[in-house]
């Protein structure tokens, strides 16, 4: 029987979606390529008994997609999104001696991903795999997702993956799924959420702020452009760009400062009263929170690619394109400069004495940054570096592409304490709330767009409440038949 193949596409006038679902069968097998248009996707076959099961199922897909809006297409006709790899540029270390590094786990591609957290360290590079490792080194999981990842942000419990595909993941479960679809027309550069609320910074130097729900707040767009940095709490939003730092309200609703850092912000950080910006004049910026105020300055020997702080700012650390990170004291005065050994690092974290980096040659670092580990390699002794090795059978993990893609189970089968949802249709959006008693009847449920639909149920290992009125799911999510 001749192969067939179905292209479709959905592309809003209003940049909320720009996506693509192809599905081919060829004889018993049926293939599903789907992705940002202009990708090449991710690929995913089944196969069926006969060839009938075969287009039947692959007739059921499409159906599926239609419902949702997508129409036949012809594939190269629409435009890829725009997507801005930032170019980077990384030169041996100028310092004389080394840094202290534990170990290095190389992913493979240049890394900007980061989240380090008391259980684990996150990894997340231009080739869209995330690696979940343990402080020890260890690597324990990987997911592999549809294009690079630009930033890695945590929420309480639960961690979010930007991408170049213009999707924010959520990977707190083994199967990640989309939680926020960003409109085609804002290019990410970088992301920031809070109680379910996600801050996007972008090329254009805009700021797009969407709630847990997939929908859009409000929008601004600052003085200058190339919007490295966008930080918020309860207090304000901070974006970092071409033209310095300018904070807003909460609600979007007015300015609150604006400081000049005399140089573009590549990078941000934040604690309670201040925001850091590293920058291309060679140093990091402390700023009020309150006035904007430069509050310090750490000068670095060249342009800063990524800062962080320990807790309350008592140290600041730094990463130049030199391929060095240094530390500093709360006033500024340079206490250290070492070389990374690993090519410059692009973002960075600190926890309980050690200082974690991602680079540009696409490696995980830990350094030991304790006062004993730093005078020691300021003496040239250092730590033999543990070169970490991923494990051959390690399972990866990729996103569901449709409702018919996540594993089902029976009501009868349904394992015992898990919650029910189900999808409603509620004043032209498809919501989703929870049917199992015992939860705030009035929240609804953060839930992977691309699965909902109307009147389906889906049974879930937990919901756990956030304090923004929303329920997160916990654990694996199954559909009831």
């Amino acid at each position: 029987m001749a192969r067939e193949t179905t292209y479709l596409e959905l592309s809003q006038e209003d940049g909320a979606a720009h996506k693509f679902y192809e599905v081919t069968v060829d004889g018993t097998t049926v293939s599903v390529r789907y992705g940002r248009i202009g990708a090449d996707g991710q690929l995913q076959s089944s196969s069926f008994p006969t060839s009938d099961k075969a287009r039947a199922a692959a007739a059921k897909k499409i159906g599926e997609k239609v419902r949702k809006g997508y129409a036949p297409a012809v594939r190269g006709q629409r435009t890829a999104r725009s997507v801005t790899r930032r170019q980077v540029t990384s030169t041996p270390s100028t310092a004389r001696a080394a840094a202290p590094v534990l170990w290095r786990f190389r992913t493979g591609s240049a890394a900007f991903g980061i989240h380090v957290d008391e259980d684990r360290c996150w990894v997340g590079n231009q080739a869209g795999d995330v690696y979940t490792l343990s402080h020890g080194g260890e690597v324990l999981a990987r997911y592999s997702l549809p294009d690079g990842v630009k930033c890695l942000v945590a929420d309480e419990f639960w961690i979010y993956a930007g991408c170049d595909d213009g999707t924010v993941y959520d990977l707190s479960s083994k199967v990640p799924f989309g939680a926020y679809d960003i409109a085609a027309d804002v290019d990410i550069f970088w992301l920031d959420i809070r109680e379910g609320v996600l801050n996007v910074s972008d090329r254009s130097g805009g700021l797009t702020v969407i709630d847990h729900e997939d929908e859009f707040q409000w929008s601004r767009r600052s003085s200058g452009s190339n919007a490295w940095m966008v930080r918020a709490d309860e207090h304000g939003v901070y974006h970092g760009h071409s033209k310095g730092v300018t904070a807003y309200a909460p609600d979007g609703g007015r300015e609150l400062w604006h400081t000049d850092t005399g140089g573009s912000v590549l990078f941000g950080w934040q604690e309670e009263h201040a925001v850091y910006a590293g920058t291309g004049r060679h140093a990091v910026q402390r700023l009020s929170k309150a006035t904007g105020a430069v509050e310090a300055s750490y000068r670095c020997d060249a342009a800063v690619y990524s800062c962080a702080t320990s807790p309350d700012g008592r140290h600041v650390f730094a990463g130049d394109y030199a391929s060095s990170v240094y530390c500093f004291d709360a006033d500024g005065r340079r206490l250290w400069k070492l070389g990374t050994g690993c090519g410059s690092a692009l973002s960075m974290q600190y926890l309980d004495g050690r200082l974690y980096l991602v680079t540009t040659d696409g490696s995980l670092v830990c350094v030991d940054a304790s006062e004993q580990a730093i005078a020691a390699a300021q003496q040239g002794s250092v730590p033999a570096a543990v070169d970490v090795k991923s494990a051959a059978a390690l399972p990866v993990y990729t996103p569901a592409a449709s409702a018919s893609a996540v594993a089902t189970v029976s009501r009868a089968a349904a394992p015992a304490g898990g919650v029910v949802v189900e999808c409603v249709q509620q004043g032209g959006r498809m919501r989703v709330q929870v049917v199992s008693g015992g939860f705030e009847p009035s929240w609804n449920v953060q839930f992977p767009r691309g699965i909902r639909e109307a009147g389906a149920r889906y049974v879930v290992d937990g919901l756990h409440p956030s304090s923004g009125g929303f329920y997160r799911v916990r654990g694996e999510i199954r559909r009831l038949v």
